[in-house]
């Protein structure tokens, strides 16, 4: 069984941006917060870089002062050209996102480049993602897998994910399932469901490590825990007819039905395994779908970041 994994499930990681906060139970800012940032203003004035990027950090979460993502990205601006990392990552998302600044992919890869130069990893993997996508910068997957490889070196979650990928599909990169498994698992170690899916069919296909069903239904069923519906699907399948777990209709039935929101081929399955079922086990295995269904949510807020 073969995996339909895409690249483009890591899009979503050039999306990330600051996390807007409430700054007091009125809307209002509180009197610690708004001195925090008269104090991080008065030094940004002054022409420190850090207290530029404060500032920055500060409009774009509207915490001591209102949201602002104009000011925010002209603060990012002076802290980023006094040589701020950090800033100047924040630039180049906010440039490829066209947030308080027109969307200009050029720019995003001109600031992502300088953090990344400085060896910030979230800018590296960014800047690879503009490489794999041509988006700002002409397209070229080697030029993409050097700089995930930098970031996922530093441990960058989407970074390790997309190197992965390269070494599972020839992206960038001479086929290596080994590598595949290497990259895959360190990602997968750190809770990436996608990467959790992928190490599944690994091994559940013997490619780059030892055929292990075990492990297989390990990595997958974490994934489907996170709500990875080809993982679902292929954990129902396998309840469905003993493969890799003892046989269980309540259970491969819950798996698909949760699968089948998305996946028509296992909406397809679930109806004919219906078929095969008492309505008391019908009604048991829906039970058994809530509870699945309050698990993965559960999962899902817990994981959240």
């Amino acid at each position: 069984m073969k995996s339909p994994v895409s690249i483009f499930c890591l899009v979503a990681a050039l999306l990330c941006t600051v996390t807007l906060a409430a700054s007091g139970a009125s809307g209002q800012p509180s009197d610690g917060l708004r001195k925090r940032f008269l104090d991080f203003k008065a030094k940004a004035e002054k022409g420190d870089a850090q207290a530029q990027f404060n500032v920055g950090l500060s409009y774009a979460s509207g915490q001591g002062v209102e949201n602002d993502d104009a000011e925010a990205a002209k603060w990012y601006r002076k802290a980023a050209e006094r040589n701020h990392a950090s800033a100047q990552y924040s630039l180049g998302l906010y440039y490829a996102k066209g947030q308080g600044v027109e969307t200009n992919h050029t720019e995003a890869v001109k600031w992502y480049r300088k953090a990344a130069d400085q060896n910030y990893a979230k800018a590296q993997s960014n800047l690879a993602f503009c490489y794999a996508y041509g988006q700002g910068v002409e397209k070229n997957e080697a030029e993409a897998v050097r700089w995930f490889r930098k970031a996922a070196e530093q441990n960058d979650v989407s970074a390790q994910l997309a190197l992965g990928y390269g070494y599972h599909k020839a992206k960038g990169v001479k086929q290596d399932y080994k590598e595949a498994v290497k990259w895959y698992r360190k990602a997968a170690e750190q809770n990436n469901a996608t990467a959790q899916n992928n190490l599944g069919f690994l091994y559940f296909n013997g490619e780059g490590i030892e055929k292990d069903y075990t492990e297989a239904v390990k990595w997958l069923r974490k994934a489907a825990e996170q709500d990875i519906a080809t993982a679902q699907f292929t954990l129902g399948a396998f309840y469905f007819t003993g493969q890799s777990v003892p046989r269980d209709y309540a259970e491969a039935y819950a798996w698909l039905n949760l699968a089948a929101r998305t996946d028509g081929n296992a909406a397809k399955l679930r109806d004919d395994l219906e078929k095969k079922m008492s309505p008391q086990q019908v009604a048991a295995a829906q039970k058994r779908t809530q509870e699945l269904r309050a698990q993965t949510a559960a999962k899902l807020k817990s994981g959240a970041k």
